[in-house]
């Protein structure tokens, strides 16, 4: 007995669900004169994919009748070619049939077709691996109109060839693909929104490799939040080469275990148990001054900390010794000074170490040497080779190095007017790009960054050197200053007072890590020994909130 057909047009849809017979050849079509376009079936009926005529297995079956039989789209001149089973690619002859994924000589043709279900383009693929699209797509999904206006979830993959594979493991659920690749996926998302809108989940499933990885933040971008998941194959570049190696558990399993989508810098609280236990210590290292580590509590990595002042006050010196004390218990130390040249760092921080002032008058060879033994030649000290203004990405570029290629965990920039120096435009914007740049990379490298900045005037008759207070709104150039360190710390020095001129108050600002502000501790510096001395004796002033800030 004959076995009868639903509807012939079933059996030229193939669909998976509904198809009850099998292809067995192709061969030629009397109609046509083609050569190989008539598909024969097991059951006894043809189909041409040339003329598009089907006759019948049996002449009596009154549901079936022999004659002309057009799917949609069938009148399109670019549909060409016939669905085959491609055994390389894992696709069987129905999968290719259903997404129309057609075999046309030596092309592969992959074909649009418009929400009616007619061919309107096709993206052609020869054995060389070269594309060209024949015809006009409309941005829809490759296989959109084989998909509902609306249900719980539709895939989405890279490829045509991915959207098929998958189809064949998963044929229940919806899957289509961009229509042009990666580098259009937020393109076709934003193209299609209001079709996407019906679906109540959409899975990304692009391939695993840096492109598909873009294109998935890009697509993700333009879809509501919480409605995204990402499928992800460990293994493979996509879908398509997993079927291919004929891995039908993974590709089973990345297209059921999706995970919800969270752009960067978004993390889940209940995932960070293990961050909060670990011990978290006040700080990593101690300033020289008792006063000044009571209120700060020490020197911890990863955080800005901005030393001002006016000038003159003792910015570099107060910096030389904090480094020097460093250097002196076997940190590694970064020190880039851009208004001094390695000599005159290297000489005011050997001359911190030793108590003598080397840089001041004549100093024989051997004691320079002598000394240069003692402390320099065994410190783990790095200094930046340049003097004057630079290029501001260089300087990141080196304090990055610093930090990653040395591996110093504290680095001093001095400072940060010479930094801008060689640039153009408004102050106040360079200002906030390079602080920016400076707050991101001492959080990508997780150094403890001593940035010195200089101050702009007062509104008032006396001026910082003559000892007039500093407020966190007198740093020059930008708010972002203050916004942007975890720590600024202020010098205040009368220079013209006769009895007091060496006398500094240091006067903590901002404090990120306890919010502790106000006057640390009060320095005396000797300049034979070109150190500072704390004095703690001296009364220190209460912290005031109405002028402290």
């Amino acid at each position: 007995m004959v076995r009868q057909t639903r509807d012939p047009l079933e059996l030229i849809s193939g669909d998976s669900d509904r198809l009850v017979s099998e292809f067995l050849e192709h061969t030629s079509c009397p109609d046509c004169g083609s050569s190989d376009a008539l598909a024969v079936y097991d059951d006894g009926h043809t189909y041409c994919f040339s003329c598009n005529t089907y006759t019948s297995s049996h002449s009596s079956n009154p549901d079936v009748q022999p004659g002309l039989l057009r799917q949609p789209g069938m009148e399109s001149n670019v549909l060409r070619g016939y669905p085959v089973r491609l055994r390389g690619r894992g696709l069987s002859e129905r999968t290719c049939s259903k997404f129309r994924i057609y075999k046309d000589g030596e092309q592969l043709r992959f074909h649009y077709c418009d929400s009616t279900g007619k061919v309107i383009a096709a993206k052609v693929r020869d054995k060389n691996k070269n594309f060209h699209v024949e015809g006009k797509q409309d941005g829809s999904f490759f296989g959109q109109h084989l998909c509902p206006s609306s249900g719980k979830r539709l895939v989405i993959t890279e490829g045509e060839l991915d959207a098929a594979s998958c189809s064949q493991i998963q044929p229940t659920w919806q899957f289509v693909s961009l229509p042009n690749g990666a580098a259009g996926a937020k393109r076709a998302i934003q193209h299609n929104i209001q079709f996407l809108q019906g679906y109540d989940e959409i899975v990304l499933f692009f391939d695993n490799d840096d492109a598909g990885r873009k294109a998935a933040a890009d697509a993700a971008s333009v879809l509501p939040p919480g409605k995204v998941k990402l499928s992800i194959l460990s293994n493979y570049k996509d879908a398509s080469e997993c079927l291919q190696a004929g891995d039908v558990e993974s590709l089973t399993r990345a297209i059921w275990d999706t995970k919800e989508y969270r752009p960067d810098g978004i993390v889940d609280g209940k995932t960070l148990r293990n961050l909060v236990l670990t011990p978290n210590p006040s700080h990593d290292r101690l300033y020289p001054y008792k006063g000044l580590n009571n209120l700060v509590h020490g020197i911890r990595y990863g955080e800005l900390v901005t030393i001002t002042a006016g000038s003159g006050i003792g910015k570099s010196s107060f910096c030389r010794e904090i480094a020097t004390s460093l250097l002196q218990d076997g940190d590694r130390v970064g020190y880039v000074a851009l208004e001094e040249s390695n000599r005159r760092t290297l000489l005011g921080l050997m001359s911190s170490a030793s108590g003598k002032s080397l840089h001041l008058g004549d100093h024989d060879t051997e004691t320079l040497a002598n000394i240069y033994d003692s402390t320099a030649a065994n410190w783990d000290l790095f200094l930046f080779d340049g003097f004057g203004s630079y290029d501001p990405d260089i300087i990141y570029n080196r304090i990055e190095y610093l930090a990653t290629g040395l591996e110093t965990r504290v680095i001093f920039l001095d400072h940060l007017s010479i930094l801008l120096s060689g640039l153009e435009g408004d102050e106040r914007r360079m200002i906030d790009t390079t602080m920016t740049k400076l707050r991101s990379l001492v959080e990508r490298t997780g150094i403890a960054l001593f940035l010195v900045s200089h101050l702009k005037r007062t509104q008032s008759d006396q001026n910082h050197e003559e000892g007039a207070r500093v407020t966190l709104g007198q740093l020059r150039g930008s708010a972002s200053i203050a916004q942007l360190s975890d720590t600024v710390i202020a010098l205040e020095r009368n220079q013209q007072d006769g009895s007091q001129h060496s006398d500094t108050t240091v006067r903590v600002l901002k404090n990120r890590y306890s919010g502790e502000t106000g006057i640390a501790c009060r320095l005396e510096y000797n300049l034979e020994q070109c150190k500072f001395t704390e004095n703690e004796t001296q009364p220190f002033v209460q912290f005031d909130a109405t002028t402290d800030f």
